[in-house]
């Protein structure tokens, strides 16, 4: 780096620079820990027994219905599907006989009627290269299943009804309403729970073990707290904080929160005590703090709900009323909405209710 600031290198620090770099590349690939811990079996899978018993028992016997997964994110409902089409078909064929759709890829009535037809429609042999006894069908997997339109879904409805003997779909999503009555009936409907502390605190020990990772219980506590039963969440946050920490040194519940993100308790009571002022001049400028220190609105949010519901000095129409407003703040942030102008006109309904209501 010096060498470089310094504007020029000589002839035998590149061939050293070029060597140290093929030595690098050589090394095993950095694998995020999210993906280095998935679930390789059904077995593997915590937490969500029925739906592991249902798989099994279709994996011993080849045999699949369409699925539709649903519940909240980092439960274990990609991880699932896809453990098991392994399973079936094995490392060899699982390209081949396994389409997986993301959110990120467009997913509009044309890709349903080209790519995810066109692919339902090809037989499958019964065969795997190692001898075992494969399914004689495929797999097309459909995670966010919720984001696509109401003609792509009414498309894939009928897809799913002619390609029947060829072709399994499995969707994922996080809000099964979303999905066309078509569909759900044509699908065994199953729904993922969030995990249970217990399960998260096992599994991130496991993985602290296994990764040399030096953590007391309090950040174990806190890390399940900000993860709010999210094992993906979970996993990213200890990883983080272990690369920010460093071999070396304990993770700490202090650097969960700040990589959380979490708003500090004393900053959240401060905002609403800046509330019982009634000066829109102290909250404007409380607000602006907030935003400046890089606080996500949708995290104030989450973390003011909880507040305002224990709060003993506000009767129920008061909270009523702070609840239904943060309902409609929630909605028009997931719209994009400016986060200033939301939590301005959230914490202003705030002090009203508490300065001025009955």
């Amino acid at each position: 780096m010096q060498a470089f600031l310094k504007g020029g290198t000589s002839g035998p620090s590149k061939d050293k620079a070029v060597s140290s770099d093929s030595s690098s590349s050589s090394k095993a690939k950095i694998i995020p820990w999210v993906e280095k811990y998935r679930p390789k079996t059904v077995e593997d899978v915590a937490h969500q027994d029925e739906v592991v018993a249902v798989l099994k028992k279709s994996l011993e016997g080849s045999d699949l219905p369409n699925l539709l997964f649903y519940g909240p994110p980092g439960t274990g409902k990609t991880s699932t599907i896809l453990a098991a089409a392994r399973q079936l078909f094995g490392p060899e064929l699982y390209r081949e006989r396994v389409l997986e759709l993301n959110a990120s890829d467009e997913r509009g009535i044309s890709v349903i009627r080209e790519k995810v037809k066109k692919f339902a429609q090809l037989t499958a042999g019964r065969a795997r290269p190692d001898g075992k006894p494969c399914p004689p069908f495929k797999i097309i997997v459909l995670d966010e299943a919720d984001s696509m339109t109401k003609d792509a879904q009414s498309a894939l409805r009928r897809t799913m009804e002619r390609e029947t003997k060829t072709t399994r779909f499995c969707l994922i999503c996080n809000y099964v309403s979303r999905i066309i009555e078509p569909i759900t009936s044509r699908c065994a409907k199953f729904r993922f729970k969030p995990l249970d502390d217990d399960i998260l605190t096992s599994r991130l020990k496991a993985i602290c073990e296994g990764e040399g990772v030096d953590i007391d219980d309090k950040a174990v506590a806190t890390v399940l707290k900000s993860s709010e039963g999210d094992m993906r969440k979970a996993i990213m946050f200890l990883q983080s904080a272990s690369r920010l920490c460093g071999k070396d040194s304990t993770v700490s519940s202090d650097i969960i929160l700040d990589i959380a993100g979490v708003v500090p308790g004393e900053r959240l009571e401060q905002l609403i005590a800046t509330c019982s002022s009634d000066s829109y001049e102290d909250l404007d400028v409380a607000i602006r703090e907030v935003i400046m220190d890089g606080f996500a609105a949708s995290q104030v949010l989450s973390q003011l709900h909880d507040n305002i519901v224990i709060n003993e000095s506000l009767s129920d129409k008061q909270k009523s009323i702070i609840c239904e407003k943060m309902a409609e703040v929630d909605k028009s942030l997931m719209d994009g909405a400016d986060e200033y102008l939301q939590l301005m006109a959230l914490f202003s309904t705030i002090m009203t209710q508490i300065c001025h209501g009955n």
